[in-house]
């Protein structure tokens, strides 16, 4: 046991692979691979190396997730290799998901359905993964909006977003909700019971998306939270719900959404940032690397809210 007179919970979240009748074990057959893990991110390229005909189908569960767009941008990277490869009109790819939107903010979600529309995606609402049968290649999946009906797909290809959660040491903890996240203040990041304790990033239950830009912006505002409590003083900075997904859309092109609690867009540049652009690409492969390693990590970077305020200024 360790003593503490303040505490910030920042564990995460946990993947739950066998929550998925057939998983983890039906990794070990090909065809079926996840970005989500370090053990089977690799069999996503096999198995998009290797494709040669029929259905490519990438899922999004019935949990929250950290990162959200990733599912989706996993089905557009390899919709543009397999027609850089001369093997797309072999495929049709389906984007199977447990949600009723592509998106949960409506200027981004119009965004994403013209780029399903222009590249021949099949999108699937309500469609959520339950069992894999990798001998079979064959994905079951529940329709969420006609309780106990399945419908199965054979696939060629088969990209899983596992189902998540808090981690199990935050189940039935007191600092946790009754979902097992941390229950904090969603303006101030404070535990709602515990002034002492604080939470930040996935494993607690803010209702905004689960991203590295929502912990960035999140950082800033406990730095001053705690500054304050720690001088016995009310904290006065609010966080707004600020997350960032940039949407990677093919090997050049990236639509980047930044929207609040509300799902409105909350924007940094001075432009629609709903477009597919090279020069976001570029950012989010670049500049967001160095800001990581260098400004997050080190405690110099609390999100990008004074840069969205001299953009909007008209400074450079």
């Amino acid at each position: 046991q360790v003593s503490y007179k303040y505490l910030i919970i920042a564990l995460g979240i946990s993947l739950h692979y066998e929550k998925i009748k057939g998983l983890p074990e039906g990794f070990n057959y090909p065809k079926i691979g996840s970005n989500y893990s370090a053990q089977t991110v690799e069999k996503t390229w096999r198995a998009l190396q290797d494709f040669k005909e029929g259905n490519a189908i990438f899922t999004f569960p019935n949990t929250p997730v950290k990162c959200a767009g990733a599912p989706q941008k996993i089905m557009y990277l390899s919709d543009a290799y397999l027609r850089k490869t001369g093997k797309r009109p072999k495929a049709n790819i389906m984007f199977n998901t447990s949600l009723g939107v592509i998106f949960a903010v409506k200027k981004y979600a119009d965004a994403l359905l013209e780029v399903v529309k222009d590249r021949n995606l099949a999108v699937n609402y309500k469609h959520n993964l339950i069992e894999v049968r990798a001998d079979k290649q064959e994905a079951v999946f529940e329709k969420l909006d006609q309780p106990g009906a399945t419908e199965v797909h054979q696939y060629e290809m088969l990209h899983v977003t596992p189902p998540m959660g808090p981690p199990a040491v935050l189940i039935n903890s007191p600092v946790s909700d009754e979902n097992g996240w941390v229950d904090v203040d969603k303006e101030t990041l404070q535990h709602k019971k515990y002034p002492n304790v604080f939470g930040i990033g996935d494993c607690t239950n803010l209702p905004t998306s689960k991203t590295a830009a929502a912990v960035a912006a999140q950082s800033g505002v406990l730095d001053k939270t705690i500054s304050l409590v720690m001088k016995n003083k009310l904290p006065v900075k609010k966080y707004d719900g600020y997350t960032s997904c940039p949407l990677v859309t093919g090997y050049n092109k990236v639509i980047l959404a930044e929207f609040d609690y509300n799902a409105q867009p909350l924007e940094t540049f001075p432009i629609d940032q709903s477009k597919e652009r090279t020069t976001m690409y570029h950012m989010k492969a670049d500049m967001m690397p160095l800001l990581y390693w260098n400004g997050l990590l080190k405690g110099y970077w609390g999100g990008p809210a004074p840069v969205r305020k001299l953009m909007h200024l008209g400074l450079k």
